[in-house]
């Protein structure tokens, strides 16, 4: 119902930036909440950052100040511009994405996820 493209990972310096894009695609209403996530081997999911419909943000302790999240509504993408990165960074990171499908003329809420799009900083 719902299609989430990922894209923007790669191999980066420490100190380096990078940008990931999300892009949803398929019977959407309406987007509420979309965030990043990632997670590095041996560890547990976390929570990078999250943009509210309304614009509010929400970023991790590890990234304040070095990442940016930002949204296009028009173009139904969430964005993660991280700068300053460093090894600790290095993991896959997924994009998520809650809000409303349409599926038979019903309304129903949805929480997609990208396939996950590596991230790896090192000299």
């Amino acid at each position: 119902q719902v299609q989430l493209v990922e894209s923007g990972g790669g191999l980066v310096q420490p100190g380096g930036s990078l940008r990931l894009s999300c892009a949803a695609s398929g019977s959407i209403s309406s987007i509420n909440v979309m965030g990043w996530y990632r997670r590095a081997p041996g560890k547990q999911r976390e929570l990078v950052a999250s943009i509210s419909g309304g614009g509010s943000t929400d970023y991790s302790g590890p990234v304040k100040g070095r990442f940016t999240i930002s949204r296009d509504n028009a173009k139904n993408t969430v964005y993660l511009h991280m700068n300053s990165l460093k090894p600790d960074d290095t993991a896959v990171y997924y994009c998520n994405v809650v809000g409303d499908t349409v599926i038979a003329g019903m309304v129903e809420g949805f929480d997609y996820w990208g396939q996950g799009t590596q991230v790896t900083v090192s000299s």
